[in-house]
């Protein structure tokens, strides 16, 4: 019998990390990699943030802060809110967190007891399906399709719906698609968790780097919400983990002690920085979401023209989610194959869910430079393999 537990072992790996990896030795190697993988910006943190935490270093802002958060953090986060989506949120309804990630775990480790169920597109972000069944819970998934923009289908959620439903998660935009949920759809998923009594769960870390159009938040909608949201992607603050969650008056507390056991509390001085990213950096917000949007409109039609198909192009993030099919079925099998003999390092499809076989990852968070050779690469490598790969 393994020593291990059952709860560890039911993980599914983050394929897309052992791609890293595997790149990361073949760098070792002497070969040159272009990362298209992975979806860390290659943008620096704009400087007005890095000073604000050198400052509050300098200032001593290194102990613990209260488990919920700074206090000027989580009214930055209200007067974004106000700002961007015209809604009105309680300070005392965010809970800062280390990332997006642990905000995962506080929503649904508030909500969830064992076997309730969270509707979630197939495909989909992986962390939503195992935070799901590490605490016990069941994922359903939704098929979304490629000519739909990856956007739910209404009548096939609610026939997803079940008397242990919990909650509807989204993300918009979308990761790994690059779709986006618009105000209609919004309003039909709002509607329909109000009809049934769920809640919607709604992922908003891409929130910034929408193309066209504004980003619309599940709160314009309904009461019956959980947001996620975070530092990473828009403020390209990887490394400094910095998120929050936005939940419903009577989910604060239970998220608190969780937050008060499992991590305490984010860090001080990140804390600050992640002020300052809210109220002085939203023009560097912009110019690196133009500069983004100057890649994706490359992208999307060179990755046609060597073969692959975008049936629709991504309205937001920093992804392309390209149907390979004409290339190889397989597409961990494929990626490891553009890896190995083309230098070009992709993320597998099925890592996202069953709905993303057959489909490649490409991220844009890249030079364009680098964008060109990838690209560059894949006709080389498409030319010499024939369209079946």
């Amino acid at each position: 019998m393994s020593a291990i537990s059952q709860r560890a072992l039911s993980i599914r790996p983050f394929i897309v990390m052992d791609v890293v990896a595997r790149a990361r030795e073949l760098e070792a190697s002497g070969r040159d990699i272009v990362h298209l993988e992975i979806g860390d910006p290659d943008f620096s943190t704009p400087e007005v943030i890095v000073r604000a935490a050198e400052a509050a270093m300098d200032a001593g802002d290194t102990g613990y802060t209260q488990s919920l958060g700074l206090p000027g953090l989580r009214e930055a986060v209200t007067l974004r809110a106000r700002e961007d989506y015209g809604v009105s949120v309680d300070p005392n309804t965010v809970v800062v967190t280390q990332g997006t990630s642990p905000a995962m775990l506080l929503l649904f480790g508030s909500l969830l007891d064992p076997g309730d169920e969270v509707i979630m597109p197939d495909p989909c972000y992986p962390a939503y399906p195992n935070y799901v069944n590490f605490l016990g819970g069941v994922p359903v998934s939704v098929r979304v399709r490629a000519e739909d923009g990856f956007r739910f289908r209404i009548d096939e959620v609610e026939r997803a719906i079940t008397p242990r439903t919990k909650a509807i998660m989204v993300n918009s935009p979308s990761n790994p698609t690059g779709g986006v949920l618009g105000e209609a759809d919004l309003r039909h998923l709002a509607a329909l968790a109000e009809r049934h009594g769920i809640w919607l769960a709604s992922d908003e870390i891409y929130h910034g780097l929408q193309f066209e159009g504004r980003p619309r938040s599940v709160l314009e909608f309904t009461d019956r919400a959980f947001v996620l949201n975070g530092f990473s992607k828009a403020y390209a603050m990887t490394g400094w983990r910095l998120g929050y969650l936005i939940a419903p008056p009577e989910f604060v507390r239970p998220a608190e002690k969780i937050q008060q056991n499992f991590f305490l509390c984010a860090s001080n001085f990140v804390q600050v920085a992640g002020t300052t990213a809210l109220l002085e950096a939203q023009d560097d917000v912009a110019r690196m979401r133009s500069v983004y949007d100057e890649r994706r409109r490359y992208l999307v039609p060179a990755l046609r023209e060597v073969g692959l198909t975008v049936a629709t192009k991504p309205l937001g993030a920093f992804y392309v989610f390209a149907d390979a099919t004409a290339w190889g079925r397989d597409s961990v099998a494929l990626a490891g194959r553009l890896l190995e003999e083309a230098g070009v390092a992709a993320a597998p499809g099925v890592d996202f869910g069953p709905g993303g076989e057959g489909f490649l990852r490409f991220s844009y968070a890249t030079s364009m430079e680098r964008l060109h050779e990838g690209v560059s690469r894949l006709a080389g490598w498409a030319s010499a393999n024939g369209s079946g790969g």
